[in-house]
């Protein structure tokens, strides 16, 4: 069987989604800026350099791939240059599917996001979720919905693609950008949360990265072409997420409420200083905003059709406490 070609594979979702492929036996070419970063003691992995800026480098790592999942993006909350969210996030699909049909691949997979749907306010959302009126937070959701947008395109008009999107990703795994969980339960631990933003009851779905990865592995294998599908979890507050660390941890929930309007504030300053010194910022009035929302999602379509599973929230922040204190001490020795 010829190989599967992996963009995003370095990343948080992406280096689990490799890990599970290869063990259960799939030759995976990996796309990567940095061949040094791809880690994982499996022979049947293979490096191919490249990015998804660079179309030649697609169609080098193709050579010999009939099926992709597609799983990179530029996930941060700030940039200094912010046409690089548009470049990545839309230019990259836009590359990896004209790649893709030139080497006339039999089936994409492409990660989207449940942020590219838009928030839920009072309701839950499903795969043909569109809220009225709609404006955009940050460039990272204008951009991962103008990414939507194409691949729905591309897809009617015949293009092999599979469209999901994922809740919030969580599990255990490295701390890179895309593991914002995995940085929020590390905060907590360390009793460095300063409070609740607002009142902490708004939703968010919480994805356990187990789940997802295995959503992906259906989709590439049962999905119809051109559906879509959300692989979420439970939709639980804030309030509710750091009560279940407290009683996993016996660490106390921080309870200061800090009103957005402040936090607006402090997070604008944040962002004009890291203008100024190109320095990440912990975060922005932007982000904030989105935090104003809920983003609650439902996963029946993958559950019924793909026979998705959904880890319970308590569960899956368990294990994910368990491999943080399991890394602490390495980290400190």
């Amino acid at each position: 069987m010829a190989a599967i070609f992996v963009t995003g594979g370095t990343g948080y979702l992406g280096a689990n989604l490799v890990a599970c492929l290869a063990e259960k036996g799939e030759e995976v070419v990996v796309l990567a800026r940095d061949p040094s970063r791809v880690r994982m003691p499996f022979p049947s992995i293979r490096v191919s350099r490249g990015d998804v800026l660079d179309l030649e480098s697609l169609r080098r790592g193709l050579e010999g791939c009939d099926r992709v999942f597609h799983a990179a993006a530029h996930v941060k909350v700030w940039d200094r240059d912010p046409h690089r969210f548009e470049a990545v996030n839309v230019g990259g699909l836009r590359n990896l599917l004209q790649a893709a049909r030139e080497r006339e691949v039999s089936r994409i997979v492409y990660t989207s996001s449940f942020i590219a749907l838009g928030p839920t306010d009072g309701s839950t959302g499903d795969e043909n979720w569109n809220p009225p009126g709609r404006t955009f937070h940050n460039e990272y959701e204008r951009t991962k919905a103008l990414g939507d947008l194409l691949a729905r395109g591309e897809a009617s008009r015949g293009a092999p693609l599979v469209i999901l999107y994922p809740g919030v990703v969580y599990g255990p795994g490295p701390l890179t950008p895309g593991n914002l969980v995995g940085q929020t339960v590390t905060d907590f631990l360390a009793r460095r949360l300063p409070g609740l933003l607002g009142a902490g009851d708004r939703r968010f779905c919480y994805a356990y990265v187990a789940n997802v990865v295995d959503g992906h592995i259906l989709a590439m294998r049962e999905a119809r072409l051109g559906s879509r599908y959300i692989l979420g979890g439970e939709n639980r507050t804030l309030r509710e997420l750091f009560g279940e660390l407290g009683r996993l941890t016996g660490v106390p929930a921080p309870t200061r409420r800090i009103p957005y309007s402040l936090a607006e504030l402090a997070g604008r300053c944040h962002r004009w200083r890291a203008n100024l010194t190109g320095k990440e910022p912990p975060i922005t009035d932007e982000v904030v905003r989105i935090y104003r929302h809920d983003w609650a999602y439902t996963s029946r379509r993958a559950e019924e059709d793909l026979g998705y599973t959904v880890t319970p929230l308590s569960q899956g922040l368990e294990q994910t406490v368990r491999a943080l204190q399991a890394e602490a001490p390495r980290a400190t020795g």
